[in-house]
């Protein structure tokens, strides 16, 4: 069973990015069923938080924070340069009242995906640094993202609760997180192996069923927005890569960037905790700012595929035709 357990894990990363899209065309074939299971969705994106948060403790944390102007830089990449780009592209083909532009302003605003540890680690990047650096972010997403969404759209554009969203970040994100943490901590860092062959299966599979779910509350919606498709669709994918080269020519801020630096912040800035922007797209905000979310999730796995090959291409010639 132990075996079994892992080696799933290990398959699902791998394949994730045929998974993730998959999971998503399945929830919009399948929406006329799956719309009675919507309410599941915090509750599976809970778990699936709390089985992030086993593998960090008080130390990583720790640790991160005596790389002060790092863990800044990220957060500014992906939290002010993103959004500012990710509004203004909006705004140049959409309109800046679009509620595609607000889905795209959603994108570039919700947390580092956990997703990113796992590019990072097979990439050759700095896996303790981005573990608690999305653990930070986390922790801090029911300040970051209200106030952002405030302060691009305020209450003009669209009609929400910032305390109802803050008070559901808390419970969705920020509680599971730090009952994580302190795991961690009782267990000095063994809980997660421990539990691995039987919560990071369960983790997977909750994983794409997020997915479905939320793909099945706005399939009704989307069928009648085909002909837009053909706009959003270029302009979702221009999003992500310009995500993902911001973190790579961003880290020459640091002067002097190792490899595994570089790498590391490429994916903190282009990779995004799509499931829990896909949770607050639907719960928060209209269909169609939801649609460029959804099309997040379909592109950024496959891209991350894309960037770790360059990586990896890279990596490769060094070794052939050293300095």
């Amino acid at each position: 069973m132990r075996s079994f357990g892992l080696a799933f894990a290990a398959w699902f990363e791998k394949y994730t990015f045929l998974l993730i899209p998959g999971s998503l065309v399945l929830g919009w074939l399948l929406s006329d069923y799956l719309l009675d299971f919507v309410h599941w969705i915090p509750y599976l994106f809970g778990y699936i938080t709390l089985i992030m948060a086993l593998g960090c403790g008080i130390r990583h944390l720790q640790g991160v924070l005596k790389k002060p102007f790092a863990v800044i830089l990220t957060l500014l990449l992906a939290h002010a340069a993103a959004p500012v780009l990710a509004y203004g592209l909006g705004s140049a083909v959409f309109g800046a009242q679009s509620d595609y532009t607000i889905g795209l302003l959603l994108f570039a605003i919700i947390p580092l995906g956990i997703s990113s540890v796992m590019w990072v680690g097979s990439s050759g990047g700095s896996v303790p640094f981005i573990l608690a650096v999305v653990v930070l972010d986390t922790i801090l997403s029911p300040l970051v993202v209200p106030a952002l969404m405030d302060m691009f759209i305020g209450d003009a554009l669209v009609t929400w609760n910032s305390s109802e969203l803050i008070l559901d970040l808390l419970t969705m994100v920020v509680l599971p997180t730090l009952i994580g943490v302190m795991l961690y901590e009782v267990s000095k860092g063994r809980m997660k192996d421990w539990s691995a062959p039987v919560t990071q299966p369960i983790s997977k599979l909750f994983f794409m069923l997020v997915v479905m779910l939320n793909a099945a509350a706005i399939a009704p919606h989307a069928a009648g927005m085909k002909d837009e498709m053909l706009v959003v669709i270029p302009v979702v994918l221009t999003l992500i890569v310009i995500c993902y080269l911001l973190g790579y020519f961003g880290s020459y801020v640091m002067l002097g960037p190792t490899q595994e630096m570089q790498i590391t912040f490429t994916y903190a800035s282009g990779m995004r905790n799509i499931s829990l922007g896909m949770v607050l797209a639907t719960s928060y905000f209209s269909p169609q700012a939801s649609i460029p979310v959804v099309l997040g999730i379909m592109f950024q796995q496959p891209a991350a595929t894309v960037i770790h090959a360059l990586f990896h291409r890279r990596r490769t010639r060094a070794v052939i035709y050293p300095k």
